[in-house]
């Protein structure tokens, strides 16, 4: 998979880190301090700024907890944020983890393209001729050409998805599931299912539903 990625914007924040308060006679008095945390807005898929998926990108987030992960993802609102840590394998340059706003995720493509964008930008370098991250599914390779690109990780599950899953699908498509030829798990992380249907037709009458959003008009690929 290739991209072209960008930053559009950059900055900090503060996240609260809680100590033991001093007490003054039966009652603790509230204190926090703060600890800074850089972080980026790239743009991944896109040919300029905010054309493209927009990533935030959390610069040394080494001591944040998961939860503390999860709460940033949901104040940025983004549909994913990575968190950029060292990486506990000789073999990996750096580590990233992936939250959506329900969870984290193993694996993902754009918030590795954009992760790795934004660790070349802060002056990461690899130590050999590929770039090697490591994230919950293990370590993807990663190339910088023109254009960054890395080889997808194997399948985690893959084959046929069963009916009351398909009725899942077409209800988040706004389709009839009748007119679903077939579906299976194309799931290497992020938990991928791919659908074909009669014709080319059905998925362009795809609507928002209250199940989830489809992507209306004409197939892509990347």
């Amino acid at each position: 998979m290739r991209s072209s990625t960008g930053i559009v914007a950059g900055g900090t924040f503060l996240t609260p880190e809680p100590f033991d308060p001093p007490h003054i006679g039966t009652y603790s008095l509230p204190r926090l301090r703060t600890m800074s945390r850089a972080f980026q807005m790239v743009d991944v898929f896109g040919s300029g700024a905010f054309s493209g998926n927009p990533l935030a990108v959390v610069h040394g987030a080494d001591g944040l907890s998961a939860d503390e992960m999860l709460a940033i993802t949901r104040w940025l609102n983004l549909s994913e944020t990575t968190f950029l840590l060292a990486p506990s394998s000789k073999e990996a340059d750096y580590r990233v983890r992936i939250f959506t706003l329900l969870g984290e995720l193993p694996f993902a493509g754009h918030p590795t393209l954009g992760s790795c964008h934004a660790w070349l930008s802060a002056g990461g370098t690899p130590r050999g001729d590929f770039i090697i991250q490591e994230c919950g599914i293990g370590l993807v390779e990663l190339r910088d050409d023109e254009r960054l690109a890395f080889a997808a990780p194997p399948l985690i599950r893959s084959g046929p998805v069963d009916d009351a899953y398909v009725d899942k699908v077409a209800a988040v498509l706004g389709i009839n599931p009748e007119v679903i030829v077939a579906t299976e798990w194309v799931d290497n992380g992020p938990g991928w299912v791919a659908s074909w249907s009669r014709t080319m037709k059905s998925f362009s009458l795809c609507s928002r539903t209250s199940a989830g959003t489809a992507v209306t008009g004409k197939s892509t690929s990347v």
